[in-house]
């Protein structure tokens, strides 16, 4: 019977072959036998006698093939900027979907690590289109001076940061998009010194990472929220090794499978002679490790700082007004200037857009707001890579309000491109722009601001009752109305916003359904005119919100916020693997 085979891979020298022995034991004990294994052992000099003790291992399902990469290294030699690159065996995961193109994917395990689950689970895990699965750094979550040197020094939020120790590589993905071309590429630009190629790699794999069960990386790092029992993988990073210390936290496990290897006696031997100047060594390393991360973040020319100079700079600025703004807790003012705002009064708006000549430039400004997008799209400014819920948007019988998160001026046209899919026969969607937008917009983008089905919102009482009227007498036809309740746009802002009522209030008032939209933003290979890296867009579209008549009309509002709310927290915090924390709170937990 052929079975499916799964590739798994170690890196390692003559010195740390001993304990991927051990971890190689604890795969094969609680492995499915309904699949075939090949276990690469990548190394630059593993001697015969310890090779010929991992091939002890092997059985009916598991097979043992080392692989010396010398003459692979030497073959990039003209790519590999640094000389001490051929001693670095933990680099050699990146060279796995180049070496071995007849994978779609592989495993790659560190070798101080024991497997309590089934790797074969691990194995058909289905990551999509993510470069790899893996899990959060523990290190860089609970240790503010990692989190701190993560977030300013390689531009990635502290919870977004995988631990490289176990991952589930897309060899597809990593050949279509050339990570190794990317890595020898910032190797040549920077030398990153704290966590070194897992730093390369998370910058690499940004917003392409499919975050595994945390179980599946049981770091012996700090707080551990599960039981042990429930660990999958067991990984003994930094100086938390068995075989260094006897009262080492989950040391046995360990030793409970390395009792059931040859290799047991040897590292029995590591641990009764490993000397007290060792250990001193050793937690004096881990205080130089936290101290090469302060010194890291604080030196003026690092990478991200060096990067920022490299953008425009006025998008820079942006970035730190909002980062400014959230720590204030100004959520619902803009970082950017707004054009004035021009008083809108009664006579100056039909909403309904009524008039033949209104009709009539409207729909030029539809087809010329279609041409505009299809362009973006062509030159790949404008990305949209999914649309999630569409039946969502399809199932209100009568009118609805749709709510989005407002972070680019182009988020309208995602939304817009949303309804078209929809392939509404006869609903048309208006959205609500603000008043200034409306009145002050010059040019092609004032053109469309005043004829797609735009409803401005007024500082006039007069012409605000006209709004409210019209937004009734849309929604009561059947028709969508779009509200971006966060009020504020902030320039590729990830988070949701505080929410502001009038979306609520215009469900409640008409007794028509809220669909909350949320859009998610990866980053592209793709660098815009500003230094930035391109957004591709998922847009989520929820199962309608329908107001409850048994609440009075305030708490009926108020319910229909917090559970629009609810959802797009939930939404942010599943597709971006991190606790939605704002600034604000982060500040507020390290003066405690």
């Amino acid at each position: 019977m052929n079975r499916k085979v799964i590739p798994i891979f170690f890196a390692c020298d003559d010195n740390f072959v001993k304990f991927t022995i051990v971890s190689l034991c604890s795969i094969k004990q609680n492995a499915s036998r309904d699949y075939d294994y090949v276990v690469y052992v990548l190394h630059t000099g593993i001697t015969e006698t310890m090779q010929n003790k991992l091939y002890g291992l092997q059985d009916d399902n598991f097979t043992v093939i080392f692989r010396d990469v010398t003459d692979y290294l030497y073959s990039i030699a003209d790519k590999l900027p640094i000389r001490d690159y051929y001693s670095k065996t933990t680099y050699y995961r990146v060279f796995i979907a180049e070496m071995y193109p007849e994978y779609d994917k592989a495993i790659y395990i560190d070798s101080d690590t024991v497997v309590q689950g089934d790797i074969s689970e691990l194995y058909e895990t289905d990551i999509g289109d993510c470069y790899v699965g893996a899990c959060h750094e523990q290190a860089m979550v609970q240790v503010d001076e990692f989190g701190t040197y993560v977030e300013r020094v390689i531009g990635i939020d502290r919870n977004n940061f995988f631990n490289a120790g176990l991952l589930l590589i897309n060899c597809v993905e990593f050949r279509e998009h050339m990570i190794l071309d990317k890595f020898v590429h910032y190797l040549k630009e920077y030398t990153f010194v704290v966590t070194q190629d897992e730093d390369y790699l998370n910058l690499i794999c940004k917003d392409h990472v499919y975050w595994l069960d945390q179980r599946w990386n049981t770091e012996v790092f700090g707080e551990i929220p599960y039981p042990v029992d429930e660990a999958k993988m067991i990984h003994y990073i930094m100086v938390n090794k068995p075989w260094h210390y006897a009262d080492c936290r989950m040391g046995d496990i360990f030793w409970s499978y390395a009792e059931k290897t040859c290799v047991y006696d040897e590292i029995k031997q590591i641990l009764d002679n490993y000397p007290d100047e060792k250990k001193e060594r050793d937690a004096q390393s881990a205080k130089n490790l936290v101290q090469l991360a302060v010194d890291e973040t604080a030196r003026p020319d690092n990478f991200k700082k060096r990067r920022d100079k490299e953008k425009d700079q006025g998008r820079v600025a942006i970035l730190e007004k909002i980062k400014e703004y959230e720590r204030d807790g100004r959520f619902d003012e803009d970082v950017e200037e707004d054009p004035p705002t021009i008083p809108l009064g009664p006579d100056d708006i039909d909403y309904l857009r009524r008039s033949p000549l209104d009709r009539a430039k409207s729909v030029a400004a539809f087809a010329a707001a279609r041409r505009f997008v299809n362009k973006l799209i062509a030159d790949r400014k404008f990305i949209i890579k999914e649309i999630r819920g569409l039946e969502n948007l399809a199932s209100p019988a009568g009118g609805a309000v749709l709510t989005c998160n407002h972070f680019n001026a182009f988020d309208s046209f995602a939304m817009q491109m949303a309804f078209d899919a929809a392939k509404f026969k006869k609903k048309k969607l208006y959205r609500v722009i603000r008043e200034g937008n409306y009145t002050s917009f010059p040019g092609f983008y004032g053109f469309l601001m005043k004829n797609c089905n735009t409803l401005p919102l007024s500082s006039n009482h007069k012409t605000l009752r006209k709004f409210m009227e019209a937004t009734d007498t849309i929604l009561s036809r059947g028709d969508y109305v779009l509200v971006y309740p966060e009020q504020s746009m902030w320039w590729n802002y990830r988070k949701p916003k505080p929410l502001k009522n009038g979306a609520f209030t215009f469900a409640a008032r008409n007794d028509v359904p809220v669909v909350p939209c949320f859009i998610t933003m990866a980053d592209t290979d793709i660098v815009d005119d500003d230094g930035f890296f391109v957004q591709e867009y998922t847009i989520h579209i929820s199962e309608p919100i329908v107001p409850d008549k048994t609440l009075s009309y305030s708490k009926r509002v108020q319910a229909l916020s917090d559970e629009n709310y609810r959802i797009w927290r939930q939404i942010y915090e599943k597709e971006y693997g991190m606790p939605l924390i704002y600034d604000t709170e982060k500040t507020d937990d390290r003066k405690q």
